[in-house]
């Protein structure tokens, strides 16, 4: 039994605080400040996600009633709620995003030979955006609509492990599609996206990048059959063919042949079209990888359950983008643990455990492995009862 750390202490440990001090002094994080520097901070935030603290006064209330724990954390005293207000507004969000990206990398080493259910060795992405909503009378940095504000996630989700590769925050009138200008493209690598994706100029770089794509293909896309491949419509696939677009500036953007797969899912009834510029792949296994896009969705909608981003402790761009960076952070850090430790349980299950024995000082590999042994209840007794008072 460890009786020296608390859990949420040696949870702390897998954070690579060398590497995160030389970002917080290559961006002078640090300068001038004297209570609650970029560290305590991080510290604050992981436990407010960890524990499930929704505000300031929250996170307050709950340190104070564990104040003789705070050593354990690494901190020196429980902050007040103006100091981590100011915190949250000035420490530069840049920091928290080098630190997530960086335990990014540690995870999708971790996780690189996860399967990922489809007969192939290259890496496998999804693309998505999610939004949030915000109030526009508080967040007026982040236009969205005439009478709502909102930011959007765009996300780029290696299906091995479900670790997100790549992240960009930006208000909620940026459109989907301007994510393909920023995006790390990995040469042999497959990029899963829907229709909201689909501009053929943006779709020739990936192709001239040596990467993959698999879209749907928007209804009335005007092209002309080249070629068509023999297909087995027992299989549900209707049609496999290579396709030119038509158009003068169209066919410029995509000068090349695209392949088009019409497939009828039999679960649903219904008939997808699905654009590509692979040409060796069977068409079912484009189906295939155009279904495992929903993991991205599945993604968006675990880290709106289970982590802090849907209520923000402050109101500045800067302190927005730093909580979600402190939760994105945290739930990659989970995952490195996870892995680290060969935990079965799910990540749900890690996370529940610790938002309630965070302060135990247990050893976190027995902690986080859930008990499956069940207790016998004893038998019922059939002595009959003489007196009933």
């Amino acid at each position: 039994m460890n009786v020296g750390k608390t859990l949420f202490a040696q949870i702390m440990e897998y954070v690579p605080w060398k590497t995160f001090g030389r970002i917080i002094d290559r961006h002078g994080g640090d300068a001038g400040v004297r209570t609650l520097d970029c560290a305590d901070l991080f510290r604050v935030m992981a436990f407010s996600q960890l524990t499930w603290r929704e505000s300031l006064r929250d996170i307050e209330v709950c340190l104070t009633a564990n104040q003789s724990k705070l050593f354990h954390m690494g901190l020196s005293g429980v902050p007040a709620r103006s100091t981590l207000s100011d915190a949250l507004n000035q420490r530069d969000w840049r920091i928290y995003h080098a630190l997530a990206m960086r335990l990014i990398v540690r995870a999708r080493d971790l996780y690189a030979k996860e399967p990922t259910g489809l007969e192939l060795d290259a890496t496998i992405y999804a693309l998505d955006s999610t939004t949030i909503d915000l109030c526009l009378s508080l967040f007026d940095w982040a236009p969205f609509r005439s009478t709502k504000a909102a930011v959007k996630m765009h996300t780029l989700l290696d299906l091995r492990g479900a670790i997100p590769a790549f992240i960009h925050i930006s208000d909620g009138k940026m459109g989907d599609v301007k994510a393909l200008d920023i995006l790390p493209v990995e040469a042999g690598a497959f990029y899963v996206m829907d229709r909201g994706y689909l501009d053929f100029g943006r779709l020739f770089k990936l192709h001239q990048a040596g990467a993959f794509f698999v879209t749907r293909a928007k209804r009335g896309m005007n092209a002309r059959r080249v070629y068509s491949a023999k297909t087995d419509r027992t299989t549900g696939v209707i049609c496999d063919q290579a396709v030119r677009l038509n158009g003068f500036y169209v066919s410029k953007d995509y000068p090349e042949h695209l392949r088009r797969i019409r497939f009828k899912d039999p679960e649903s009834g219904k008939t997808l079209v699905f654009l590509t510029n692979n040409t060796t792949l069977p068409p079912l296994t484009i189906a295939a990888l155009y279904k495992s896009r929903w993991q991205v969705e599945l993604f968006f909608k675990w880290i709106k359950q289970h982590l802090r981003i849907k209520r923000f402790l402050a109101t500045s761009e800067n302190a927005v983008k730093t909580q979600i960076w402190c939760a994105v952070s945290t739930y990659v850090l989970i995952a490195i643990v996870k892995k680290e430790l060969h935990l079965n349980a799910s990540l749900y299950t890690l996370l529940q455990i610790l938002s309630v024995s965070i302060f135990e000082k247990t050893l976190i590999s027995c902690a986080l492995q859930p008990d499956t042994t069940r207790t016998i209840a004893p038998q019922p007794c059939n002595q009959m009862i003489l007196f009933g008072f």
